[in-house]
This record gives structure tokens, sequence and C-alpha cells, in this order.
């Protein structure tokens, strides 16, 4: 008889099964590991690779108006340039001098700690799931340390983005809790650069892409040109990208190399766009119950008018319920025809396309859901794992770890254990009905666990669990 339960610090247990039963191991770690960079072991690749290959049978091959594309990760400076990437995508970055970390500052808050009205300090704290209540008990430690007598009003959080000039010195630093040290934001562009070719001067310049989607916007007219495909249709790609995040954070949540699974799709530019993005944003919530995760830790989050691009016409996110709070797992955004005007007023070539009905050229417009596979195997591992409490028949209980995972994502399809080692006659037959199975299946073999168990002439099947 078993009860699940839920860990206490769920995170934790996901990071130290990941790199126990080889899932996910730090980057280069015997020389120490590299901030937001990742290996997947032999589970884990395994794992990573059923995700990719669920999305692109049911984005791609079992659909009759979406195909797929895979192109460069560095691509032609003046992409970036028409996009908008190169002198606009940039976080607000605010460092430490003394400790020398670095923060976004949307990512560090604070608030002022006011007593009968009064401003008698400030207190700091990273964004978490409870931001305003580690700023409060930092608040009332402040009161007490100061000896402060009067009633401390709540805390009112702000980002470091909204700290006035003469509030930045009087903010504490969360590295060192004391005040002084943090520098005013300023602009921090998180593309790679690198060089192509033999010399390393401006004209060399080049980066690795920040994302997938530029890659089908500029090869739009060749997939027209190229296929049959007609609108409203769908460019698919599943390929690496690089963003240099100032904060790498919550494991494979945000780092700063990791993998996407983006689709563009083309409609007309008359097309009900709000219907085409409400069908979308369903056909992704229904793909990631599919996959195992449960409706219960799906939300959704409209982004609000005033927060958009000025391009964009609306974005949704699919929201999951992370082990460190509600986070964006899939972001689902009607960006209008921004990307293909761009690229051919940067260009000088077209990008429209022929309307037969109104005998007109036109620039079609796109419904983007784009999705990190690395945030969709968090999901996969924090909705799955799970801890209970068994007993056996002597009435001792014991503690198990087990990870449910979906049939189409598991790593392991089948498992052929057999009960005795020693048996000539049972091993052979377990060995041949393992070369079999493998030949259509991801298999694992053992025979040494159950042998250890065998007691009074019969076995016991060595515990299941992560």
């Amino acid at each position: 008889m078993s009860s699940p339960t839920e860990p206490a610090h769920l995170m934790e247990s996901l990071v130290s099964l990941a790199k126990r039963r080889g899932f996910i191991y730090a980057s280069s770690e015997i020389y120490g590991g590299l901030n937001g960079f990742f290996d997947y072991g032999p589970l884990g690749v395994e794992l990573k690779r059923n995700i990719r290959d669920c999305w692109w049978r049911d984005m791609v091959h079992r659909r009759d108006d979406v195909v797929g594309i895979e192109t460069s990760i560095i691509m032609h400076p003046k992409v970036w340039e028409a996009s908008g990437h190169v002198a606009g995508f940039t976080d607000p970055l605010v460092d430490c001098r003394v400790s020398k970390q670095r923060y976004r500052a949307d990512q560090l808050f604070f608030s002022p700690v006011v007593i009968d009205g009064k401003t008698v300090g400030y207190v700091s704290a990273l964004e978490s799931e409870n931001t305003a209540g580690e700023l409060q008990t930092a608040a009332e430690s402040f009161k007490r340390k100061k000896a402060l007598q009067g009633a401390l009003a709540p805390v009112v959080a702000k980002d470091m983005t909204e700290a006035r000039e003469e509030e930045i010195v009087l903010i504490p630093s969360p590295a060192t809790g004391e005040p002084g040290s943090l520098t005013p934001p300023r602009a921090f562009n998180m593309m790679f650069q690198t060089n192509v070719g033999a010399m390393s001067d401006a004209s060399s310049v080049a980066y690795l892409r920040p994302e997938t989607a530029q890659g089908m916007f500029v090869d739009f007219k060749n997939v027209v040109d190229t296929t049959r495909v007609k609108l409203p249709f769908g460019i698919a790609q599943i390929g690496k990208s690089f963003r240099n995040e100032i904060t790498p954070r919550n494991f494979i949540f945000r780092s700063r190399e990791f993998e996407q699974m983006e689709m563009e799709y083309f409609i007309h530019e008359d097309a009900d766009w709000a219907k085409v993005h409400e069908e979308w944003i369903v056909w992704c919530e229904t793909w990631l119950k599919s996959i195992g995760l449960p409706d219960s830790h799906l939300s959704r989050f409209t982004h609000p008018k005033e927060k958009l691009a000025f391009y964009s016409r609306g974005t949704v996110d699919i929201m999951f319920k992370y082990p460190f709070g509600v986070q964006e797992l899939w972001g689902i955004a009607a960006r209008g025809s921004y990307d293909l005007t761009q690229h051919a007023n940067a260009s000088g070539k077209p990008q429209e396309l022929f309307d037969e009905a109104s005998k007109k050229k036109f620039v079609p417009h796109v419904i983007e859901p784009a999705v990190g596979v690395d945030r969709i195997f968090l999901a996969v591992l924090a909705a799955g794992y799970a801890e209970e409490d068994v007993t056996d028949e002597k009435g001792n209980v014991e503690k198990r770890t087990v990870l449910r995972l979906s049939p189409r994502l598991a790593p392991v399809k089948v498992a052929v254990l057999p009960l005795l080692k020693n048996k000539e006659q049972l091993t052979n037959r377990a060995k041949a009905l393992y070369a079999k199975l493998r030949r259509n299946y991801a298999v694992q073999y053992d025979d040494a666990a159950p042998s250890a168990n065998a007691t009074a002439g019969r076995t016991r099947p060595a515990r299941r669990g992560a």
C-alpha cells in the first residue's frame, strides 16, 4: 500500500534526482561547471528526444498545413539588425560593485521601510514566489535591528527599473545586505557575439541566434516557392538558441543555451487573427495534456495591451505551476506582419503573396506558438515526481521515489528483468526477448538486482522507483 506525498523541497529533490539517475549534469562539472549550461545524460537525452519527436509528429507529420525546416545557428548579422535584436534585445542590468554580482533589474525588488509615515530605510529581495513576504520579513528585521519604535507600514514592492536616482544609493545589495553598492540599471544585450572568418574585426562580427523564429521568416519565400503550401500554413523548427542571461536560475528553466520548438503560422492579412490565435492556444494546451501535464498545473496569462510590443496584436502565455512558482511555459503571440515587413525593407526582397480573389499583393500575418524543450522537460519532471510511503508485509514503512512519465515520453519503454541470473534456461529466454524487443523499443535488461532478493527458494522483485 502506498500514498504519494509532495516533498517539502521539490526543486532540490528534482535536481538531485536528475543528477543521480543520469537525466541532467552540470556542464563541465569536473572544472567547477559553467553557470547557465547543462548536459543531458543517458536517460535525459532519451526523454528530451521523445519530447521533440512527439511535438514534431503532432505539429508537422499529423497536420496538412505545417511543414518543417532547419536553419543555421549563425546567420547574417543583418538578420538581427532587421529584426531589432541588435538594438533592442536587452535586459536591464544592475551590478553590485562590492560582490561583483549581476542582477536583472526587473527581478530585483525593493521597498521603503516606513514607520509612522516616515521612510527610515530600504530592503531588497530577489524575485521569488513570495517576494512581497520576503520584503515584509526583511522590513520587520530592519526595524528590530535598528530598535525603532512605531507602526510599520506594509511593504510596497517595486523592481529596480522603478527606483529613483536618489533611492538607488539607499537600497541594500542582496549579496551584501548593505546599501550604496548597486549601480543604476543599464541596458545589456543578451546576444552572444562571435566572429566569422579568419579576421576578428568589425566586418566579421556575427551572433549566435537568440531565437529560431527569424530563420523561418528569412526562408519564408523559399518555402513558398519550393513547396505546395497555401495560406493558412505554418513553418516549424526545432533547434538550439543562445541568450547571455544575466542571472540564469531555477535549474534548466532559464539557461544560456537552450532548445526551442517554434512554429510560424501564416494567415491572410484579412483573416480573423483572434480566432486563429485562440485555436492555437487550445491546441497547445491539449498537446501539453497529451504528454502527461495535469490540467490543474496549467493556466493562462494574457499580456496587457500596454505591455505588448508595438507590432503585437496579442500574446497569451500558457503558465505552469513549477516548484518555484507559476511561470511561463508556452507563449502564443499574434505578431502581425512585422517580421516579414522588416526583412523585406532591410533586404530589398519583397515578402509578399498574391491574392487571386482581390488581385492584390499582401504581406501575410503570423501567429507564433513558441516553447522551450528544456522548460517542458522540467515541467514533466515536476509533474511526474512523487515520494511514497510504502508498507511491507512486516509493517515496516519506507519512503520510495517514483517518477511517473507518460508512455509517449518515457525514456525506457520496456524492461526485461529475469528473476534469477544463475538459471541459464531463464536468462537465455530473457535475453532472446530483450533482443527481439529492442528492434522497435527502447529496452533495458537487468539481471543483477533481483537475484540479490532471492530468499528461501523464491524471488522478490527489486524495489521499484527512481
